[in-house]
């Protein structure tokens, strides 16, 4: 069913180009956790040397929420609330001025616990062939045209049966002619699959509950599969039509999987709050296939810091320690190194091929030199005054914060 939009608006603006300022590359960053949806930033123009500050370009006001800002050449798509409704907008990437913003109603009462975290979508837009597809905080799934901002279709959300916490944090994935959500509510929900084009119905499994993490499209074993963790399950899917090839137990005590699964060659490397870091890989036997453990970690636990894989090491940050940065050997789990306690409660962490970039909660960008020895800050900024609990977005010499409301594009030369 469609919901009725509440307001759409459409301009044409001159844009001048920041030449020799400003330089990005097209189609940079579609989803959450980028094209791969694994951390890595293939779209980065490294300084030979970091300068001391980065150039703040402009900032505007965009509203709350914790959705990734998209990149798509010049122009940025960000998905967010605006009083009792949620928003997406199409912003110019070298001035900030809207190009088109769309407004539906999404009324809904946020659970105490995580009233902290304000109203705004958790859940990161996916682009794809010209179109955005958004789940928001009641499960309203809308596709919406990328140039103009028009609904293309939309299925009303149930502000009644929610997720215990911060509502929908699930990112959609497209995979072929299909978009996936994961919907409903405590112990209840579907992960479903619609027709990108028409929105469509083309399976569901009812299997368990939506967690908080996002899934990804990995070949195990020679067979594609779409690997998600749920409320209390680790899955394995058939992307084109549902059916359930695996699924291994992965419960927390508060139902709070939040994690999404990263890969190292055909091991699944997953975390929860209070479990520790785990590689799993997956082996076809006979007509079924077995998930099994191979290696575990206890010197360290990831609630909502996505780790990144650089040079077959896991980089990521630990709850335990009032937040502490580690290392581990992705192929066999082994500790390299701890940082100093008390680093950050969160972190946004990114890799490009040989720096690792982490925007921890505080606003406070740290850029790491990867190494197998020790902990190797290099260079730290400042970027906002607020909470940065959103991902950032790297572009050329380009990265894009937003905080609890606003959004700003820093440079460097």
């Amino acid at each position: 069913m469609r919901m009725k939009v509440y307001r759409q608006i459409a301009s044409t603006i001159l844009i001048v180009a920041l030449a020799g300022v400003v330089r990005g590359v097209a189609q940079d960053w579609s989803q959450w956790r980028g094209p791969e949806r694994n951390g890595r930033v293939a779209s980065l123009t490294l300084p030979p040397t970091w300068p001391d500050q980065l150039k703040r370009q402009w900032k505007v006001g965009v509203g709350p929420g914790y959705a990734t800002p998209l990149i798509d050449g010049d122009r940025i798509y960000m998905f967010s609330r605006k009083e009792e409704n949620e928003v997406m907008r199409a912003l110019s990437a070298a001035t900030g001025e809207t190009l088109w913003e769309t407004e539906y109603p999404a009324y809904f009462t946020m659970q105490r616990s995580a009233s902290g975290h304000g109203p705004g979508p958790k859940s990161t837009p996916v682009l794809s062939n010209g179109r955005l597809y958004t789940i928001g905080m009641t499960g309203a799934l809308t596709a919406f045209d990328a140039a103009t901002g028009k609904i293309l279709w939309q299925h009303e959300g149930d502000a009644d049966h929610l997720p215990m916490y911060t509502t929908h944090s699930f990112s959609p994935l497209v995979d072929g002619e299909l978009v996936f959500f994961h919907i409903g509510g405590h112990n209840q929900g579907s992960l479903q699959a619609y027709d990108v084009n028409t929105g469509a119905l083309r399976w569901s499994w009812d299997g368990d509950g939506p967690g908080y993490g996002s899934p990804i499209v990995a070949e195990l074993a020679g067979t594609r599969q779409l690997v998600t963790i749920t409320q209390e399950k680790l899955i394995g899917l058939e992307p084109a039509t549902g059916k359930q090839l695996w699924v291994h137990p992965y419960a927390t005590r508060n139902f709070t999987n939040s994690m999404t699964p990263l890969l190292y060659g055909e091991t699944l490397i997953v975390s929860a709050n209070e479990l520790p870091v785990s590689g799993i890989r997956v082996e076809q036997r006979g007509d079924g296939w077995v998930p099994e453990v191979v290696w575990v970690n206890d010197d360290v636990t990831m609630r909502m810091t996505n780790g990144v894989i650089v040079q077959d090491m896991l980089f990521s940050l630990s709850t335990k320690n009032s937040g502490q940065y580690f290392s581990l050997d992705a192929k066999t789990g082994e500790t390299l190194w701890l940082s100093s306690p008390r680093q950050a409660e969160n972190a946004a962490i990114l890799r490009s091929d040989n720096q690792v970039l982490s925007l921890e909660d505080d606003g406070e960008l740290v850029i790491f030199r990867p190494g197998r020895a020790a902990f190797e800050p290099v260079k730290r900024y400042q970027l906002a005054d607020d909470a940065t609990w959103t991902q950032p977005v790297f572009s050329g010499n380009r990265v894009f914060v937003k905080d609890v409301t606003s959004l700003a594009l820093w440079t460097w030369d």
